[in-house]
C-alpha cells in the first residue's frame, strides 16, 4: 500500500466520517436525554416500537442497494473509478438523511461542552472504523487478486447506520473517566464557593411541585432580598454547580433538589449545605427507580434531617425525635378555582390573609403556601407575603394559560405527577365551551403505572375530545376512560404530538380550551 493510497483512504474516511457523525445526531441527543447512560440509550433504542431503529435499518438498506448498483453500473470505467463513483450515493444519502432528521427529536440536541467532546470521540471512532474497513478491503483485493473487493469496497460501510447506537455508547464509555473527573472538579469548585458564601442556602425537594415552589419563592422573596435560584429544572449536582459558576452575589440561594435513586438528596445536601429546606410531599413519582413509597419518603426526608429549619408537606410529617428541629405551621384554606385564577386563605400560624392570584389549579394555592411559609421563616411579614403572592407569575409549561385565536391553551407539558395531572384536568373542566386534552399518559410509576393511567383515563370522562399520543402508556388511559363510561367516539389515539396538533388545528374554534398534559421527552 503506497503513501498515496493511504492518504486517499484517510481523506475519504474523514469526509465519510463527518457525514456519518451528523447522521448520528439523533442517537447522541437521546444519549444526552438519558443522562449519558448507555443502558438507558439501549433500553430506548431496542424498544419494539422504536421508529429511529427502523429508520436506521432503511437507511442502511438503501445505502447497500445504491452503492452496489452504482458500482456495477459504472464497472466499465474500471474498479477504481467505479468504486469512487459509488461513494456518491453513500455521501448523498447521508446528506439527505441529515436533512430529514433535523426534527427527529422533540428535545433538541444541546451543544454543550460535554456533547462536543462526545461528538469528537464519535468522529474519531467512525473515521477509524471506515479507515480500517477500507484498508481491509484493499488488502483483501491484493491478496485475492479479485476486482470485486475493489469494486464493492464501500458496500460494508453502507451498513454503518446499524452501528450508530453502539458507536455512541462506546464513545460515551471511552469519555466517561474524563467526564467523571471533570465533573468532580467542577462540583468541588462549586462546593467551595457555596461554603464560603454568606448567603442563606435553601434546598427544595419533593415528589411534586419543586420547580413551582422554587419559582414562587424566588419571586416572592425578591420583593425584599437578592435571590438566586437554580434555573428551570436544574436539580442535579451538575445543574447546581453550573448555577453557582456564575457567582453567588445574592442574599438567598434556592437550590431545587431532585432524586431518582437512594443517596441523591444526601449528595445534594453535602454540596449546598442548606440552612432551610422545603419538602413538598411524597407521591408515587419515580417509584420505578426507588421501588417503594417508603423508599421515596425516606429519601425526601434526608433534607428535613439535614436542614435545621424546614417546611414540611403533610405527607412527610413524621415523629422522629430530633429530626424536625424547627418547622412552620401553614396551610392554604378555602381554595376557590375558576378559569381566571385561584383565590384562597393563606394561614401562617394563627395569622390569615386572603390571596387572589391568576395562577390556575388547586395545587397552585398549595405551592404558594409552601413558598409563603419559607418567606415567613426568612423574616417577611404576612402583609409583605400576601402582596408578593398576588404578583407571582406562572411557571412555563406548568398549567400556563395562553389564548391563541380565541382558543384557550393550557400548557401543562412539564407536569408528570399523578396529583398534578388530576388537578390540571379538574381545572380544564372549569372552562366554558368545548374542552380537549392531549396526553401520552404518566410514566416512571413502576408497578402503579397502569393503575394511575387508568385513574387518569377515568378523570377524562365528560370532555369533548381526548387525544392520546403514542403507544406505550395510552392503552391504560383508554381503558380507564371507557370503563368509566367515556364516549368511544370522542377518543382518538395518534402516534405523535405533531399529528395531534394537526387534528386540533382543523377542529378547534374560538371559545374552545385544550390541555396539553405531560409532553414526554424522546426517551419514552
Amino acid at each position: 500500500m503506497t503513501l498515496e493510497v493511504i492518504l486517499s483512504i484517510l481523506a475519504g474516511s474523514a469526509a465519510a466520517g463527518l457525514v456519518m457523525c451528523f447522521c448520528m445526531a439523533p442517537v447522541l441527543g437521546v444519549l444526552q436525554q438519558c443522562g449519558y447512560s448507555e443502558r438507558g440509550l439501549f433500553r430506548w433504542y431496542f424498544h419494539k416500537h422504536n421508529m429511529l431503529r427502523r429508520r436506521h435499518a432503511l437507511f442502511a438498506l438503501s445505502e447497500v442497494l445504491l452503492v452496489s448498483l452504482f458500482a456495477l453500473c459504472f464497472s466499465f470505467l474500471g474498479s477504481s473509478l467505479a468504486c469512487l463513483v459509488s461513494a456518491a450515493p453513500f455521501v448523498g444519502l447521508g446528506v439527505l438523511y441529515i436533512l430529514s432528521s433535523r426534527h427527529a427529536l422533540k428535545v433538541p440536541l444541546r451543544r454543550s461542552a460535554r456533547m462536543m467532546r462526545l461528538g469528537g470521540c464519535c468522529f474519531v471512532l467512525v473515521c477509524a472504523l471506515i479507515f480500517g474497513v477500507s484498508c481491509g478491503m484493499w488488502f483483501a483485493a491484493e491478496a485475492e487478486g479479485s476486482e470485486l473487493f475493489r469494486l464493492f469496497r464501500f458496500v460494508p460501510l453502507a451498513l454503518l447506520p446499524l452501528l450508530f447506537p453502539f458507536l455512541a455508547a462506546l464513545a460515551g464509555l471511552l469519555m466517561k473517566p474524563f467526564e467523571l473527573c471533570h465533573n468532580r472538579r467542577f462540583i468541588a469548585r462549586a462546593k467551595k464557593k457555596l461554603a464560603v458564601s454568606p448567603c442563606i442556602k435553601v434546598g427544595i425537594t419533593g415528589s411534586f411541585g419543586k420547580t413551582s415552589v422554587k419559582h414562587f419563592a424566588s419571586e416572592m422573596l425578591s420583593e425584599k432580598f437578592r435571590v438566586l435560584a437554580t434555573p428551570q429544572s436544574f436539580n442535579t449536582p451538575m445543574g447546581i454547580a453550573r448555577t453557582v459558576k456564575g457567582g453567588l452575589d445574592c442574599d438567598i440561594f434556592l437550590a431545587e433538589m431532585g432524586a431518582r435513586r437512594e443517596g441523591d438528596i444526601k449528595e445534594l445536601c453535602e454540596l449546598v449545605r442548606p440552612e432551610y429546606g422545603i419538602v413538598t410531599g411524597v407521591s408515587d413519582q419515580h417509584l420505578e427507580t426507588f421501588g417503594s413509597l417508603e423508599a421515596i419518603a425516606a429519601e425526601k426526608r434526608v433534607l428535613a434531617e439535614y436542614a435545621p429549619k424546614v417546611v414540611l408537606g403533610a405527607s412527610v410529617r413524621y415523629d422522629k425525635a430530633g429530626a424536625l428541629k424547627e418547622g412552620r405551621d401553614f396551610a392554604a384554606e378555602d381554595i376557590v378555582c375558576t378559569e381566571e385564577g385561584t383565590s384562597f386563605t393563606l394561614r401562617l400560624g394563627k395569622e390569615r390573609a386572603h390571596i387572589q392570584t391568576k395562577l390556575l389549579g388547586r395545587h397552585s394555592a398549595a405551592d404558594i403556601a409552601y413558598a409563603a411559609a419559607l418567606c415567613s421563616m426568612l423574616g417577611m411579614s404576612l402583609p409583605e407575603i400576601a402582596a408578593a403572592a398576588a404578583l407571582v407569575t406562572p411557571v412555563p409549561h406548568r398549567l400556563e394559560k395562553r389564548v391563541v385565536g380565541g382558543v384557550n391553551i393550557l400548557d401543562d407539558s412539564y407536569n408528570a405527577n399523578t396529583a398534578g395531572a388530576l388537578a390540571a384536568v379538574e381545572t380544564l373542566k372549569l372552562f366554558q365551551g368545548r374542552k380537549f386534552v392531549v396526553t401520552p399518559g404518566l410514566v416512571e410509576l413502576g408497578e402503579l403505572e397502569e393503575k394511575r393511567n387508568d385513574e387518569l383515563g377515568a378523570a377524562l370522562v365528560g370532555l369533548d375530545g381526548i387525544l392520546l399520543v403514542g403507544e406505550t402508556r395510552v392503552s391504560a388511559v383508554s381503558a380507564g376512560y371507557l370503563n368509566a363510561g367515556g364516549d368511544d367516539g370522542k377518543l382518538r389515539t395518534l402516534p405523535t404530538l405533531r399529528e395531534a396538533q394537526l387534528v386540533l388545528k382543523n377542529e378547534l374554534k374560538a371559545g374552545d380550551t385544550v390541555l396539553f398534559l405531560n409532553d414526554l421527552p424522546d426517551t419514552y
